[in-house]
């Protein structure tokens, strides 16, 4: 931009200017800008607070610092649920005012820092210094508390700190942010209802536990995912947000949407709210690069979803477990997958796991098997129906106890050979600079 400048909105939707005085508030913001762009022309500002005098001082303490666009909207957003996504979208700074509406504006912070990129600025700005708000807001994200009067010095300071962390996205390489380090490991059922999600679950909880490595759970069998009420959690966030900001995705923001298991396994699952967004491949592999980037292991529960196999979950995974059964059906479909996907010398790594297994189990012998798959399985996970429906109930997985279905699935997290040695220990940051 040419020129400093304040724009006026009614609200977070609404481009109309508020009223003639404003009008001339704006006038006189303009006629006193320098010519040039100030020291801060990388950052688009959003100054969101009903209480218009608070408001106009901290709008002419912006520009007075050298902020070159603000936005000033008079109202909070009518919904908190896709706003703060556009706000932060279009914005890479956001200065909310505490004091209309404390509790209503608290939460729009802690969307707010949710769905931004790491390299974006969530502050607030009252009238009053209280102990009680300023714990609150720090622990919502905000990394800034302002208080009038709002002095040149100390709002550079806040600015300077905000434009430090949006060049620290320029100063990432592309390369760097394309490395993915982590192990990929994809879960497929020949059909639905094979026991793709039970095995998905305990064996992400017991390599969490047994590697002492960091290690996701993703759940991409949309839209019914079951992954969730298997652990016994409730989390706030789901896979469909995360798909739905892949463009900005990155491993803050994977790290904010996820929900920590007891067993210190992270989990990105899906909500009660049901949504229909299941994913582009473009939003799908942002998704896997971002989840490899950010931890050891990811393990990701597609179900019985073929669209699939096209995305990086094929491409990119150091093994692809077919989850089927000894019937007629499981081994049908599993024959043609194994026929389509993997016979070729690039094809992924393939482990066949036999779930529900039992000797003779309607008359199809091991040999039999072998045939209709075409290999012999990797693994054979027993039938215990009473110790899967139990833990179904409790929510508490099967890797926590010891059963014969937990001991076949701890031979198969062994045998992908984990390094036990502990992770390098990350250093902490402080939320106001």
């Amino acid at each position: 931009m040419s020129s400093s400048q304040i724009k006026y909105d009614n609200s977070i939707n609404s481009p109309d200017r508020l009223s003639e005085a404003v009008g001339e508030e704006l006038f006189d913001a303009q006629s006193g800008a320098s010519p040039v762009p100030g020291p801060f022309n990388e950052l688009t500002i959003a100054l969101i607070g009903p209480g218009d005098e608070l408001r106009n001082e901290m709008a002419r303490a912006l520009i007075g610092s050298g902020a070159d666009e603000v936005h000033a909207f008079a109202s909070y957003p009518p919904s908190l649920d896709d706003t703060p996504a556009l706000l932060m979208e279009m914005h890479n700074v956001a200065i909310i005012e505490l004091d209309t509406d404390p509790e209503l504006a608290i939460d729009l912070v802690e969307r707010a820092v949710c769905v931004a990129p790491p390299t974006a600025t969530v502050m607030v700005y009252s009238a009053k210094s209280q102990s009680d708000f300023l714990l609150r807001c720090m622990r919502a994200g905000a990394r800034e508390f302002l208080v009038p009067p709002f002095g040149n010095s100390l709002l550079s300071e806040s600015l300077q700190r905000a434009a430090a962390r949006q060049a620290l996205e320029e100063s990432v390489s592309d390369q760097e942010k394309a490395t993915a380090k982590g192990r990929l490991l994809t879960f497929i059922g020949a059909k639905g209802g094979a026991g793709v999600t039970t095995l998905a679950c305990n064996f992400a909880v017991s390599l969490a536990q047994s590697s002492k490595q960091s290690t996701l759970l993703i759940d991409l069998d949309l839209p019914f995912g079951d992954i969730a009420l298997n652990l016994g959690l409730i989390p706030e966030y789901s896979t469909v947000n995360a798909l739905q900001a892949a463009e900005r995705l990155d491993s803050n923001l994977l790290k904010s949407l996820v929900v920590t298991h007891s067993s210190g396994l992270s989990v990105l699952a899906t909500t009660g709210k049901l949504s229909l967004h299941q994913g582009t491949p473009a939003e799908i592999n942002k998704l896997v690069t971002v989840a490899q980037q950010t931890f050891e292991n990811v393990i990701v529960d597609i179900g019985a979803r073929l669209d699939l196999t096209e995305t990086a979950l094929f491409r990119k995974a150091s093994t692809v477990y077919l989850v089927t059964q000894a019937g007629i059906p499981e081994l049908r479909n599993s024959n043609r997958l194994i026929a389509e996907f993997f016979n070729e010398p690039e094809s992924p790594k393939l482990e066949i796991v036999i779930n529900r297994y039992e000797d003779k189990a309607f008359s199809v012998s091991d040999a039999a098997i072998t045939r209709a798959l075409t290999r012999s399985p990797q693994w054979k996970v027993p039938n215990d129906f009473n110790t899967v429906r139990q833990m179904q109930i409790n929510a508490t997985p099967l890797a926590l106890a010891n059963s014969p279905v937990s001991r076949e699935i701890g031979r198969m997290v062994k045998s992908l050979a984990v390094d036990h040695a502990e992770p390098e220990k990350k250093k902490g940051f402080s939320l106001f600079g």
